[in-house]
């Protein structure tokens, strides 16, 4: 099976051969996000050496390890941003990308998502967001939309959902948009803008999930998300003249923002520079 994808599929030049066919359940839309990277990746011409790839715990933290040939980190749960923030402050050389899922990044892992985009760090994280805590059971996430049926809301969810890019773009990010499984050209289109940006930016990807959160909500087939994907999802453009009732249960996709400002590994470099020649401190004496 390995063997006859890498001769038909070009991308998978990027990918482990041990590590294949994915171990990602079928209809999981972690497979649509890993080709868009690859093909990033390719149509950009970065050198997967020149590449560390960060992941956390969950369904999705899967995309980037094992499958993707590159340097890869798969951390503890929650914390990918904080290892690829030390990635990226030890070595400002190298394209940093984290790729993990809604309940490690923007659940447990919150606090790290909101302050590296604070902070304008130059990483870009790719979240896929599949609405649920897929891997471990199919659990109510801070992002499950109001009134859907999980495992531990069988009945429904009273819960409000955390809008992750709105958030990361009020906390300070250089770039965020939203996309689905379904835009896969404008996913590509926005990856290649958020790895092109200097500073932190999100590209927060839409994911059916069939298996937990699918067959739960009247959905038991990919094909079917994909659809309900494309009949709820509304531009950001016409999202702006509408009402909070009119986009109640809609996905709002598009570009958020494109900024320029003062990058973290930049300024932090900058000041150790200015600190070392106020007090004459040479290579050798500041190491």
């Amino acid at each position: 099976m390995a063997k006859e994808i890498y001769t038909k599929y070009k991308m998978a030049k990027y990918l482990r051969k041990e590590a294949l066919p994915t171990a990602l359940c079928p209809g999981c839309g972690g497979g649509t996000v890993l080709n868009a990277f690859a093909n990033v990746i390719d149509q950009l011409g970065i050198d997967p050496r020149d590449l560390v790839v960060v992941s956390g715990i969950g369904c999705s933290a899967w995309i980037a390890s094992p499958y993707f040939l590159a340097d890869t980190l798969h951390t503890t749960h929650g914390r990918a941003i904080a290892y690829a923030t030390g990635v990226k402050v030890g070595l400002p050389d190298k394209k940093v990308v984290v790729i993990s899922g809604d309940g490690d990044l923007a659940g447990i892992g919150g606090n790290h998502l909101i302050h590296a985009a604070r902070r304008n760090i130059d990483i870009t994280v790719i979240l896929v967001n599949n609405f649920i805590y897929g891997m471990t059971g199919g659990q109510v996430a801070p992002t499950t939309p109001f009134g859907a049926i999980t495992t531990t809301s069988p009945y429904r969810n009273v819960e409000h959902p955390l809008n992750i890019s709105e958030t990361v773009a009020s906390a300070g990010a250089s770039y965020v948009a939203r996309w689905t499984t379904f835009h896969v050209y404008p996913l590509i289109e926005s990856i290649k803008r958020a790895l092109s940006v200097k500073g932190f930016a999100l590209v927060e990807a839409i994911s059916q999930c069939p298996v937990q959160f699918g067959r739960r909500n009247r959905m038991k087939t990919p094909t079917e998300m994909l659809r309900w994907f494309q009949k709820n999802s509304i531009p950001i453009s016409k999202a702006r003249n509408m009402s909070p009732d009119e986009l109640q249960g809609k996905i709002v996709v598009g570009e958020l923002v494109n900024r320029e400002k003062p990058e973290f590994t930049e300024e932090l470099n900058s000041l150790i520079e200015e600190v070392s020649k106020h007090y004459g401190l040479g290579d050798n004496d500041a190491d």
